[in-house]
């Protein structure tokens, strides 16, 4: 045994280096074999190569262990003893000597090489396998750098495992087989980077690590024997050891599994002399690889599709068993069937507990220290962000650190995913207390699903849910909208609605009847571009859908809730709201007491209905109660007639309020123009100034006023500006107070965010005292100095600040002032025996300290060099020193722990009681918000109406009978920042003169920019703000209606003509004297025979009996013929130069009175490079078939007779009709006709 032993300790680590060229004598020469390798017969485990020169590792093994066994019993060499002692000689030019470590780059682990014709040193213990390479050169030297294949079997020779003499391998393997089965539920190390590591670690060092405790004696192999077997080895799944098998009837079994070759194997070993070539079998020589008894190793979760471990998800069905397309299916859930329950993990059974209620939604599950996604959430993450694939316990995972949650879980939410957040409820050690607590108290004996961690699902956050402010996209309010719709008793459409800013808390309820285009219901969608819609199934018109469509993002999430059960009726709503505790204050003695404007709704079924479904959803994401309890209720009126400017969702479209129709962004719209807020509760204020413009020249004059207060003193502006520009978004956090879900910072800078108001608007008092809106409102603005006295003592902001704890100062909180004292005494009498230590055990006593290493914390350093009792435990080591613990020691530091665990739920007790202390002056707080929000949006307009430039003015508002718009060079406000010579231009419209103005002019020559300008010129007046022109002077607007462009809707299968004339039914159904309307190109989507007879008709109806202001842009030139002498129609042109010979036009853009001469299309089609010769015969077509044209010429024809315009003759028979009725006649009409008929 010795001699062996000495025998393979020269063996070396890697066989030489092949040589191509020889230049040592010793060697053997080329093409010819050594006299040893003549003699050294390869062990048993050896195989000749296969037909095509080459095995694999574990078909050589197989290969081997076949040849082993053969079905009749042949003799053994008599030389086998001599070989396995043989050393195979090694070139001069290759000295012998120790491995370096460089040369075991695989850790010490021999690898594959490639054959070089010369057997390899056979190692007594561990036999080696060798691969035949037949394109290397017989005779040449082994290689350092080849691989070869190793197989750790145990030798039948030797009991030992010389590779493991601690037995530290042995122990690893078990460990590591122990860890696949066990669920390692308190461990804060995430393994996302270790998917494969059950074969990567086989080939690295660790392997043959060892303890810290290096220097200790090593320990005797308790490792057993293992008997050789066909299976393949756990560790190296790329080597089978030789099989050694003693029953009979398996080696019957093996050699019918394998081809016996028809000449025998020793061919291969005959020596010829004078044959330097190597004999190679035959190909049908070939052998199979014996079939393995042992089972596969189990497939990777990561590596196998979910379906294949959960066979129910191979066909879904959601938690009511209805399968995917069935009319009830619900996505959100999934249907586990009970038997699966039975065969899942403790851990696999809280998760699926969990997801399957949302299995449309990704579940980040806690995990220590990191957030997981399991099975088809982790496949999403591997897929849409490439985060690290692997598994646990049964099911594929990926995970993310915790800092990183939001970054992550705003990648989720801005692809339109919603996020559930599943938290730990205890810590491993509470855990641990937990269940100390149960054996104390007798209970019965724990089950497999209380030794795990306990998690809870604490919230669901979605698209238009978000409530943290780091997740949150801007500082404008997202909604999530309900929708009820019904039909009335006159067959018309009515609509409740509730939709709630969760950021903030504040909800919205609105109840209407609309006409049969769904106006207001536009109006709304287009107002608040809602990013989440709850809608009951089934019970949706097709009209409102496609509405939702056109005006919604593409991120914008859509949930169908089933009627009743999810979607709830107005009579379950009440009952819901009445015993849910959700409106219980301390004055209502224990009863439902609801916010005053929820009240007034009560009785509204449609709008209860839409609440329901909307506090239902809230329930489900965990948020119902917190943003409930706030009692922030407001009606929402989308059309507020009377009051304000009425801007419907086309028109807000068509005019670029808050989107341009370039890219669907904010640049170039009015709302980027002028907001100058600096807060963010300022600016979503503001966006609702300019969504409802005043219609009151009173409050729009007291606007102007402030704007000039302001603008002529900057020094009130300038301080407010200065003082609220960091302002955090009070708002916001005022809510997540209210939840108690607020961070200690956070809770900080609110409370300076209040203190700066107070502060500022002490400041700004003496501006007060007049009656303007500004000092309204710093007097209105509450009282913050003694609400915020209690707060500057209350605790140490510094830390809350820097530590990210809300530490109360001594003797505001008794009980965290207990946990502190004992944690401080514990802490104390660990130093006294540290000091103890120190004497007792002498030496350098600065030397003996205590360390923390990662969760050990308090281990006691001592120096090699003192001697430390027997029972004392090492736990670490460094050079020089080891650590230890002790059972005094470890009794104190599981004390300490313990009070900080208790302490830490203590601390958590103290935040929430500061929370809802906070919260008792909520109103207060509130209130201050929004009148600091409306100084925000007053510096605001005064900010926007400076930066304008001149020329700018103050709009001034008339009262008059009859609507004026008028505006002397007027430019485009958007244009200004990013175009310096733009050419202004005078509007008038009603007044003295005509109300309608009728545009045509060539193509391209700003026609269309005329018209927004105007009706931007007048959205800016109302909302208060300056306008840049000269002067302007205007009757407020009721309505800006708008018919723009022309452009279809596929998706709402509409037509480019079906969109014109729904735009226009609306105008002419909604629009008053005092609207200012704008219709460009009215029936270009028709035949020009249609075309005209539309577009005539409504000018005819819009100028004479509606009575409105406005533009009606054309290029049927014969409208300006056939109404030349209407009194409420003027002839208006864009004035073009053309230059008929080269075909250019140069485009003036100023407006003037007269007719175009024509649009001159070819002109532009030159211009655009459109070839001539096409031009040349688009102008012979047009001047023959233009209907147009020919309708020209016959009016001219008729007008040298006596021509009575169509519409004027329509007028007259609708008088004589009308006049037999006991309504008589429309004074308007009837006077626009007699003006009509003195002008002929």
């Amino acid at each position: 045994m010795a001699k062996v032993k000495e025998e393979s300790s020269v063996t070396p680590a890697k066989p030489p280096p092949s040589l191509k060229k020889h230049s040592s004598s010793n060697g053997p020469q080329s093409g010819q074999r050594s006299i040893h390798s003549f003699f050294s017969k390869a062990p048993s485990n050896t195989t000749s190569s296969s037909s095509n020169g080459v095995l694999k590792a574990s078909e050589t093994s197989n290969a081997v262990n076949a040849m082993a066994k053969p079905a009749v019993p042949v003799k053994k060499p008599a030389f086998k003893k001599t070989a396995v002692k043989i050393v195979t000689p090694v070139p001069s030019s290759d000295a012998m000597g120790p491995s370096s470590s460089q040369e075991n780059e695989n850790g010490g682990i021999p690898e594959e090489v490639e054959d070089t014709g010369l057997q390899a040193p056979s190692t007594p213990a561990k036999r080696v396998q060798q691969v035949v390479n037949r394109s290397m050169a017989f005779g040449s030297s082994p290689s350092r750098k080849a691989k070869k294949v190793v197989s750790y079997a145990e030798s039948d020779e030797d009991d030992e495992d010389a590779f493991d003499p601690a037995g530290i391998n042995t122990q690893k393997r078990k460990l590591q087989r122990k860890s696949r089965v066990v669920e390692d539920d308190d461990e804060d190390v995430f393994v996302g980077g270790l998917d494969g590591a059950a074969d990567d670690d086989d080939d690295e060092m660790d392997d043959f690590v060892v303890d810290d405790d290096s220097d200790a004696p090593a320990k005797p192999s308790k490792k057993r024997k293992r008997p050789t077997s066909t299976a393949t080895s756990r560790k190296r799944s790329n080597i089978t050891p030789p099989t050694a098998h003693s029953d009979a009837e398996e080696q019957e079994d093996d050699d019918e599994d394998m081809e016996i070759p028809r000449t025998s194997t020793a061919q291969q070993w005959k020596y010829d002399p004078d044959n330097t070539e190597l004999v190679r079998p035959r190909p049908n020589n070939a052998l199979k690889t014996p079939v393995s008894e042992k089972k596969k190793p189990k497939e990777k979760a990561c590596k196998s599709e979910p379906e294949k471990r959960y066979p129910w998800l191979a066909n879904l069905r959601d938690i009511d068993g209805n399968p995917v397309g069935h009319p009830e299916y619900d996505p959100c859930t999934v249907f586990i069937p009970p038997l699966a329950w039975e065969k899942f993990t403790a851990f696999e059974k809280q998760y699926w507990e969990i997801k399957q209620k949302f299995w449309d939604t990704v579940v980040f599950f806690k995990k220590g220290k990191f957030y997981e996604l399991y099975e088809n959430d982790a496949t999403l993450g591997h897929q849409l962000f490439d985060l690290k694939l692997t598994d646990r316990v049964n099911m594929r995972m990926v995970g993310v650190p915790e800092s990183s949650l939001d970054q992550w879980a705003n990648q989720f939410v801005a692809k339109g995913f919603k996020i559930a957040r599943v938290d730990q409820v205890e810590s491993a050690l509470g855990k641990e207390m937990r269940e100390a607590e149960g054996n104390k108290g007798g209970k019965a004996k724990a089950g497999k699903d209380d030794k795990i961690i306990k998690r809870e699902l604490a919230c669901v956050l979605t698209g238009g849910t978000l409530v943290e402010g780091s997740m949150l996209q801007d500082d404008m309010a997202t909604f999530c909208l309900a929708i009820k719709e019904d039909i009335n008793d006159d067959l018309l459409p009515t609509f409740g609605i509730a939709f709630v800013d969760t950021a903030t808390g504040q909800f919205f309820i609105s109840d209407f009847v609309d006409d049969l285009d769904l106006t207001k219901f536009e109006t709304l969608i287009a107002q608040i571009r809602p990013q989440e819609l709850l809608l009951e199934k089934s019970n949706i018109s097709t009209k409102a859908m496609r509405i939702l469509k056109n005006n919604t993002n593409p991120t914008t999430i859509w949930n169908h809730l089933k009627p009743a059960k999810e979607f709830w009726t107005a009579d379950l709503t009440r009952r819901e709201l009445d015993c849910s505790g959700y409106f219980v204050t301390e004055d209502s003695d224990g009863e439902e007491v609801w916010p005053e404007k929820l009240q007034e709704a009560r009785d509204k079924d449609n709008v209860i209905s839409a609440f329901g479904a909307l506090v239902q959803y809230l329930r489900t994401l965990k948020l119902e109660r917190h943003l409930l309890t706030q009692g922030n209720f407001n009606w929402y009126n989308p059309i507020q007639k009377g009051t304000t400017l009425v801007l419907d969702g086309q028109t807000l479209i068509n005019l670029e309020i808050f989107a341009n129709t370039f890219d669907g962004g904010q640049e170039g719209t009015l709302f980027t123009l002028i907001n100058r807020c600096v807060t963010p509760f300022g600016k979503r204020m503001f966006k609702q100034w300019v969504c409802h413009p005043l219609a009151d020249a009173k409050r729009i004059n007291e606007r102007l006023d402030a704007v000039d207060m302001l603008n002529k003193d900057r020094s009130l502006s300038d301080q407010f500006t200065a003082s609220m520009t960091r302002m955090p978004d009070l708002e916001r956090f005022i809510s997540r107070i209210h939840a108690g879900s607020c961070r200690p910072e956070d809770f900080v800078k609110v409370l300076d965010g209040f203190e700066q108001i107070e502060y500022t608007m002490s400041l700004l008092s003496t501006f007060g005292g007049g009656d303007g809106i500004v000092d309204r409102l710093i007097a209105a603005m509450p009282d913050l100095k003694e609400p915020l006295k209690w707060w500057k003592t209350a605790f140490d902001h510094g830390k809350a600040r820097d530590n990210k704890l809300l530490v109360p100062e001594r003797g505001v909180e008794e009980d965290f002032d207990e946990s502190q004292d004992r944690i401080e005494r514990l802490e104390g009498e660990l130093q006294k025996l540290l000091q103890r230590k120190r004497k007792e055990l002498g030496g350098n006593a600065s030397k003996i300290i205590y360390k923390n290493i990662g969760k050990e914390v308090y281990q006691l350093e001592v120096p090699v060099a003192i001697k430390v009792p027997k029972d004392w435990q090492m736990m670490s080591s460094a050079q020089g020193f080891k650590r230890y613990y002790f059972p005094e020691l470890k009794s104190l530091i599981r004390q300490l722990q313990e009070a900080q665990e208790t302490h830490g739920q203590i601390v958590k007790q103290v935040a929430s009681r500061f929370y809802a202390r906070f919260d008792q002056d909520y109103n207060i707080w509130l209130q201050a918000v929004k009148v600091i929000a409306q100084l925000d949006c007053l510096i605001s307009l005064a900010a926007a109406s400076a930066s304008l430039g001149e020329p700018s003015c103050r709009p001034t508002f008339v009262e008059s009978e009859r609507s004026v718009v008028e505006f002397e060079e007027l430019r485009h406000p958007c244009m200004l920042p990013n175009v310096t010579d733009f050419i202004p231009n005078d509007v008038k419209l009603g007044g003295d003169a005509a109300n309608i103005n009728l545009l045509t002019g060539a193509n391209a020559a700003g026609k269309s920019t005329i018209l927004r300008m105007t009706c931007v010129a007048v959205i800016m007046a109302q909302i208060g703000c300056y306008v840049p022109c000269i002067s302007a002077t205007l009757t407020p607007c009721d309505r800006i209606m708008s018919r723009l462009g022309a452009n279809d809707n596929i998706f709402a299968a509409q037509s480019t003509f079906f969109v014109e004339l729904s735009e226009t039914k609306k105008i002419l159904s909604e629009a008053t004297p005092r609207s200012l309307v704008i219709l460009d190109e009215l029936g270009r989507g028709t035949s020009s025979y249609d075309g005209v007879a539309v577009a005539q008709s409504v000018l005819h109806h819009v100028a004479t009996h509606i009575g409105c202001t406005g533009f009606f842009a054309t290029h049927y030139h014969s409208l300006a013929t056939e109404f030349a002498g209407h009194p409420e129609i003027a002839p208006k042109r864009m004035q073009i130069h053309v230059d008929d010979d080269n075909r250019q036009v140069t485009f003036l853009y100023k407006l003037e009175d007269g007719v175009a001469e024509g649009s001159f299309g070819m002109h532009c089609a030159a211009m655009c490079g459109i070839p001539t010769k096409v031009i040349d015969r688009a102008e012979v077509a047009a001047r023959e078939w233009e209907h147009t044209s020919r309708l020209k010429e016959s009016l001219e024809k008729a007008r040298s007779g006596c021509y009575i315009p169509l519409g004027m003759q329509s007028d007259v028979s609708w008088v004589l009709k009308e006049a037999l009725h006991e309504d008589g006649v429309e004074e308007r009409g009837l006077n626009v006709l007699m003006k009509a008929i003195a002008s002929l």
